[in-house]
């Protein structure tokens, strides 16, 4: 009653009831992909509210420290004030421990969803008009991700963590010219300075989550006057969308998906271990870690800076160290292509519409290329920043396995490209519903397609000829049949009976129908024979799986060799 009450007199007041109706009757898409960039938004709620119980107790200094808490192996130890807030947060505060992982899980689900739901509006042309704004908001908003994860994982102040505030910082020192200038800037001096706890604990906090916060209300607000895409469908068009309404059904069920969000994410705050900082012991500026692998969402850019080759040389007398070009001319041109694709695609296609509805990928070979060999290309940077526990887990030497994946690098990610784009065209222009149903010989036609040639002039028409009445005989499997076409072309009689041979249904079927012509055509295509693509990846997988058994089988007798019988 004193609710009710209180909405009618704020009613009364503001007139809301009439952009409340409008907003309930909003109408949402059903399909499971949209609810991607939702879980992107209640991971960064729950990074908010983590994060705000975690500013209570974190010591954004380094201040000299003394450490006297429930972690044995380092009570009494001096540290700096930012890493023993941490290590006291994770063992002395109640729930601190669970809050502070919750937050780091928090964080890599926010920046996985943000890439995943950029995927899907990369590859469905969801960033056509009217759409450029909102995909200029997105990748803005990826890039502010990336940059506040790394700063919330630097702030601890660890060994391992300061590794990466070590490479960073001389990243930004490469840039020629003003390097040296944004590094002096950013980090409040050479590297390691007093003030560097405490600017990225105002940018993690302050800057970059108010700029957010600023963006993600940017981009509901464009959506909701844009309205939602679709998928083709029956009943979609491009001036309607097809789903559920805003009330109640919508609601229901993106706070179902709430839920689950949250209920994952302090799942893995409690299960899985994740950052153990009291484990990497404080951060000196004389050692550093090894292995160190940071998170997944910029491990990219530290693979990237193993495999480059240490080039370095000088234009008009200034330096360009080896690190500048994988640290920042990689990261940089990545963003500029995905700030600029949507003009780009739009220029090349001379495609001016607006599109309410998505495409299916086949439907844009080049960029279902382009796309699949840029994911390709930066899983195998993320995979390349591990490259010394590959070298250690195949017991083979870390050059070679460097070798191995700048190769890697250089050859897969076009050879993935160039496959996507066979595959879409052969889709498009083929009768398979699949990849799985492909053929060779659809894949050839799909790597060999131009343009179509200007049709010839029509030649001097011929007068029409009715059709002749004959007798077709054809072939399925190994049983030969025949029918008789009649000359209207309506009338078609089929045998009840096969034959062994071509020569027995043709005598057959002169027998029946005597001095009416017969002719070969080919057979019904067979549905339940195996294609040749999908039968060569079962051979090739079954052989694979065989090496990799007898691989194991060998290095197990080997170790065997290798032990001490006296041992």
């Amino acid at each position: 009653m004193i609710v009710g009450r209180f909405v009618r007199g704020l009613d009364d007041r503001l007139r809301l009831s009439p952009v409340a109706r409008r907003a309930m009757a909003k109408v949402f898409p059903d399909h499971w992909s949209f609810m991607l960039g939702e879980i992107a938004l209640y991971a960064f709620v729950a990074l908010i509210l983590t994060g705000v119980y975690l500013t209570f107790f974190f010591d954004a200094s380094t201040a000299d420290r003394v450490y006297e808490g429930s972690y044995a192996p380092l009570d009494g130890t001096t540290t700096s004030a930012a890493y023993a807030s941490t290590v006291r947060l994770s063992f002395d505060v109640r729930a601190g421990l669970l809050v502070r992982q919750t937050h780091h899980w928090a964080a890599l689900v926010f920046v996985g969803a943000i890439v995943v739901h950029l995927m899907r509006i990369f590859f469905t042309g969801a960033f056509r008009r009217p759409r450029e704004i909102n995909w200029l908001v997105g990748v803005t908003m990826l890039a502010l991700a990336l940059l506040n994860g790394f700063t919330g994982y630097s702030l601890p102040d660890d060994l391992l963590s300061g590794t990466g505030l070590r490479i960073i910082y001389s990243v930004v020192e490469s840039i020629p010219v003003v390097g040296t200038w944004l590094a002096f800037l950013a980090f409040g001096g050479e590297f390691p300075s007093d003030e560097m706890i405490p600017r990225m604990f105002v940018s993690h906090v302050l800057l970059v989550p108010g700029i957010l916060v600023a963006l993600v209300s940017i981009h509901l607000a464009i959506l909701v006057r844009q309205k939602h895409s679709q998928f083709p469908g029956p009943g979609r068009t491009e001036h309607n969308v097809v789903g559920s309404r805003l009330w109640p059904g919508y609601t229901l069920r993106t706070l179902a998906l709430f839920a689950w969000v949250l209920a994952v994410l302090f799942a893995l705050g409690g299960l899985a271990q994740i950052n153990p900082v009291w484990l990497y012991g404080p951060f000196e500026p004389s050692q550093a870690t090894s292995p160190a692998q940071p998170d997944w969402y910029v491990a990219w850019a530290d693979g990237a800076l193993r495999l480059f080759p240490p080039l370095e040389f000088r234009v008009f007398g200034h330096l360009v160290p080896a690190p500048f070009f994988p640290g920042v001319v990689l990261g940089g041109l990545t963003f500029a292509v995905l700030y600029a694709w949507p003009f780009l695609e739009r220029r090349f296609s001379r495609d001016e519409l607006p599109h309410q509805l998505l495409d299916p990928p086949r439907r844009h070979p080049v960029r279902l290329g382009v796309g699949v060999g840029a994911i390709v290309f930066f899983a195998l940077l993320v995979l390349a920043g591990a490259n010394e526990i590959i070298a250690r887990l195949l017991r083979v030497p870390l050059a070679d396995v460097v070798v191995v994946l700048r190769v890697s690098v250089l050859v897969l990610p076009v050879l993935a490209g160039v496959l996507a784009f066979l595959t879409a065209r052969a889709l498009r222009g083929g009768d398979a519903a699949r990849m799985g149903d492909l053929t060779r010989a659809e894949f050839r036609r799909a790597a060999t397609r131009s343009r179509p040639k200007p049709a010839a002039a029509p030649a001097e028409p011929v007068p029409e000829r009715e059709p002749a009445a004959r007798v077709e005989v054809w072939q399925e499997r190994d049983v030969w049949w025949w029918r008789y076409r009649a000359s209207d072309g309506g009338t078609v009689l089929t045998g009840n009976r096969g034959a062994t041979s071509e020569a027995a249904a043709t005598t057959a079927a002169r027998t029946a129908y005597p001095g009416v012509p017969t002719v070969r055509v080919p057979g019904p295509r067979p549905v339940d024979r195996p294609r040749p693509v999908r039968s060569g990846l079962r051979r090739w997988g079954r052989r694979v799986a065989w090496g990799a058994l007898l691989a194991a089988a060998v290095r197990r007798r080997r170790r065997g060799r290798g032990r001490d019988p006296g041992g």
